[in-house]
């Protein structure tokens, strides 16, 4: 077919996947003008595409980089999609709606997060609309014409055929097909069991055809049913003759169950990247090859090797070069020949090791692993680091006391910091006081009456009325000058008395006036110091809470408090997005439940809350991430797999993987030799110049990071201050 030499907008909006090459200048300028047309609360990421034609009128989007909606498709309510997401003409996304990365959507399919009451006390149009939202995760293929109904979850890398009705939620690695749909098999090569057809629900009852038992000769591999006629570029496997294969023939993604067509061991050739299943019967660079078997006794081994990237142009081979660029490449491999068998049988092994590997990993596509060369740069990294240790050290040692950087002034928090830093990397205690001396210095500062520690050269902060303070440094102070005397040894001499008479009633006053609404940052703060010192008073003898149920009274105003629908604290601003609920919860949930060993409300909320603030280029795009806006982040993501899992079977493991790779591979790069991490860009914090604050808080960072992709044993190190990763205590009572 002749294109024009020049495409027009009309034609990008058709085939959004040609504008990052084909575009103008003048064409990008009005594709910008589009996008910061769209209404509600708007994140686009980069080389994104928005059809002029499409009806996009969110409530909220969070559109992920390298993804487009497409001509005529139709998105209101709230859409948060990871990155290569693709919305194709005529699609229709209502509700709430997430998709992870790599979601490839079919023309005319309906994703619908939302429904009507149907009581019968009043007609359906003034029924009230429920929302339980969909979620889609990554590397997921949904055909055309596919429906999806509010309250499904469909998993990693499932694929969905053309004129599915989604009702029930899918596991990973499906192939599911069907009015309703059900799993026809495991993209794996695992055949389904039989099941029952579920009860169809939230779609329309207008389709009563059944898929018949023996479907015709199809026309190519996933072309449309409009053509019965068999054609040169049919490929069907060779199937063994049994009577559960007419369930497996049903497998075929590029069709429905009704479509009268042989199955075929893959969908048709893709017109661009993500294209829905039987869109476009004619070949294209994107096709995606099936594994040819020479005998039937190869069928098993020929499902094994299905799966991959839908931008693959090269011509199968038995062994394809690898992909960097391409976290979901799982290429095909061709078998042929008399010994068809032993190959396929090789080839299905190298491929089930491909598919049980983290999407995005690095490692070479064979049976043994190479070696990661991204654990090598850790490696590479923590010996660097512990190589200019003491010379960092000794760079913010001003002779008396300890400085953040070269002509800042002493802080009580720059002198816990060395001490972490020193026990981080070096196992010791810095060099420039002895360990006795370090003890001597820091336990002075804490005041026997009260239990505070003031910063250098100011006054004792005055308590308010229920005995505690409100704000100031004396507030970080409890947990950092206590966790550098607990690295020391003899931790806090004396209990936080405001903290330890405080009653339960004066405790949730205070909790319910926090500014919950206006500053959830700070009221989350406020909640971490006044744990950790109910923690340090659990040390003493004299301590505790002295029987308020002070503990107890926290944690049950907390856990019945959190929102259900993000899991936090507190509420987004359109000034300032989820910065202050994301930060507030971090620190709120780092000194109660991390620190106490007691799972958090809501991981699943939280994790959605928390990608959907990673993605706000305000505070995460190039060059303006700071130490705490990604420490912020990374901590709960940690917090929430240990509950939720992480690896294939975790929840949203291959965006939060992307998310950590993707902070690694910028924040190494900015350690300094001799100086170490500078805290951030701009006037927020100590700013850019390397000091202790940002390296500290970067080091521990870099852990978080490193364990999330379950790498953090190359680095030597494990925080074991402030920001250690296991509890201080289990549970409210008792040393653990």
């Amino acid at each position: 077919m002749d294109h024009p030499s020049q495409p027009s907008v009309r034609h990008f909006d058709h085939c959004p996947w040609l504008f990052a090459d084909g575009a103008t200048e003048e064409q990008r300028a009005a594709q910008r003008e589009v996008q910061r047309a769209v209404g509600g609360d708007t994140g686009i990421g980069e080389r994104c595409y928005v059809a002029q034609s499409a009806a996009v009128f969110p409530d909220r989007l969070r559109l992920g980089d390298d993804s487009y909606i497409a001509a005529h498709a139709y998105v209101t309510g709230e859409l948060d999609t990871g990155s290569h997401c693709t919305l194709n003409p005529f699609t229709t996304v209502r509700g709430n709606v997430v998709l992870g990365h790599g979601v490839r959507i079919g023309a005319h399919t309906s994703l619908l997060g939302f429904n009507h009451s149907m009581a019968p006390d009043r007609p359906v149009f003034r029924q009230p609309l429920t929302s339980r939202g969909i979620r889609v995760g990554d590397d997921v293929w949904i055909g055309s014409h596919v429906i999806v109904v509010d309250g499904v979850t469909i998993g990693d890398h499932c694929v969905i055929g053309a004129g599915a009705v989604v009702t029930r939620d899918l596991p990973a690695w499906s192939v599911a097909a069907g009015n309703p749909a059900r799993v026809l098999r495991d993209r794996r090569g695992v055949e389904a069991a039989p099941a029952a057809t579920p009860a169809p629900s939230g779609m329309r009852p207008d389709d009563g055809r059944t898929p018949t038992t023996r479907p015709a000769p199809d026309p190519e591999p996933g072309a449309a049913a409009d053509n019965p006629q068999p054609t040169p570029h049919d490929r069907r496997p060779v199937r063994v003759a049994a009577a559960a294969d007419t369930e497996a023939a049903a497998a075929a993604p590029g069709r429905r169950p009704d479509d009268s067509r042989t199955p075929t061991t893959c969908p048709a050739p893709d017109p661009e990247p993500g294209a829905a299943p039987a869109d476009n019967p004619q070949p294209a660079p994107h096709d995606r090859r099936p594994v040819q078997m020479a005998s039937a006794a190869d069928t098993e081994a020929a499902a094994a090797a299905s799966g991959r990237r839908p931008d693959d142009s090269c011509t199968a081979t038995t062994r394809p070069a690898p992909d960097p660029g391409a976290p979901h490449d799982r290429r095909a491999v061709r078998v042929a020949g008399a010994a068809g068998a032993e190959v396929a049988g090789a080839v299905a092994a190298e491929v089930a090791d491909l598919s049980a590997m983290r999407p995005g990993g690095g490692r070479t596509p064979t049976n043994r692993p190479a070696p990661d060369p991204r654990t090598a740069t850790l490696a590479a990294f923590a010996d660097t680091a512990r190589d200019h240790a003491a010379g960092l050290l000794d760079r913010c040692w001003d002779g008396e006391r300890y400085v953040d950087r070269p002509g800042a002034v002493p802080t009580v928090r720059a002198h816990s910091d060395a001490v972490e830093i020193a026990d981080l990397l070096l196992g010791a205690v810095p060099e420039h006081l002895s360990a006795e001396e370090h003890i001597g210095r820091l336990s002075g500062l804490q005041d026997p009456k009260s239990g505070l520690v003031p910063e250098f050269g100011e006054p004792l902060p005055v308590a308010d009325a229920d005995g505690f303070i409100g704000e100031g440094a004396a507030l970080y102070h409890v947990l950092c000058v206590g966790y550098a005397l607990d690295l020391l040894g003899p931790g806090l001499p004396h209990p936080v008395r405001g903290v330890r008479d405080m009653t339960a009633r004066q405790l949730v006053v205070r909790l319910d006036a926090l500014p919950w609404r206006t500053g959830a940052w700070g009221a989350g703060a406020w909640v971490d110091s006044l744990a950790t010192a109910a923690h340090w008073n659990l040390r003493h003898d004299d301590g505790g809470d002295n029987g308020h149920g002070t503990p107890e009274s926290l944690f049950g105003w907390l856990l019945t408090r959190a929102d259900p629908w993000t899991g936090m604290w507190g509420s987004p601003s359109a000034e300032e997005g989820r910065l202050q609920v994301v930060n507030g919860y971090y620190r709120l949930t780092r000194g109660s439940f991390a620190q106490f060993g007691l799972p958090v409300p809501y991981p699943e909320r939280v994790v959605d809350a928390v990608l959907d603030h990673a993605r706000d280029a305000r505070y995460f795009g190039p060059g303006r991430e700071n130490a705490c806006n990604v420490l912020d982040v990374a901590h709960p993501l940690w917090l929430c797999t240990q509950q939720l899992g992480r690896g294939a079977d975790g929840y949203r493991s291959g965006e939060i993987d992307d998310w950590a790779e993707r902070q690694l591979a910028t924040l190494l790069p900015r350690w300094q030799d001799g100086g170490g991490f500078g805290f951030g860009p701009g006037a927020a914090g100590p700013g850019p110049a390397p000091g202790l604050q940002g390296t500290e808080m970067w080091l521990a960072i870099v852990w978080y990071l490193a364990d999330l992709l379950g790498r953090s044993g190359e680095l030597g190190y494990r925080p074991r201050g402030i920001h250690r990763p296991e509890p201080a205590r289990q549970g409210i009572a008792g040393l653990s």
